[in-house]
């Protein structure tokens, strides 16, 4: 997680074709840095699993869908979002 201005990134690792979507706890990367594990219910498939994590987050944060902005991972199950800094307080701990 890192912020700048009233922005910060968040590291996530998603599980797609879950049954929900829902939060599934926190895990760290290979150095040390923390991870979001998000399960969702959406294939990966025509970026359908992107789409889901953007939408998950902003109605389980309460922000706009367009506060949230996929980085990096559009392909992979490792993505990294940037969303306002204020909705990191609203993260499962």
């Amino acid at each position: 997680m890192a912020a700048s201005n009233d922005r910060a990134q968040l590291a996530v690792r998603v599980t797609p074709n879950a049954k929900k979507s829902e939060f599934a706890g926190w895990t760290a990367d290979e150095k040390g840095r923390p991870v979001l594990l998000v399960k969702l219910a959406a294939p990966p498939v025509d970026g359908k699993a992107n789409t889901e994590l953007i939408s998950f987050l902003a109605k389980s944060l309460g922000c706009p869908k367009g506060q949230i902005t996929l980085l990096r991972g559009t392909s992979s199950r490792q993505k990294a979002v940037e969303l306002p800094a204020a909705m990191m307080e609203s993260l499962p701990k």
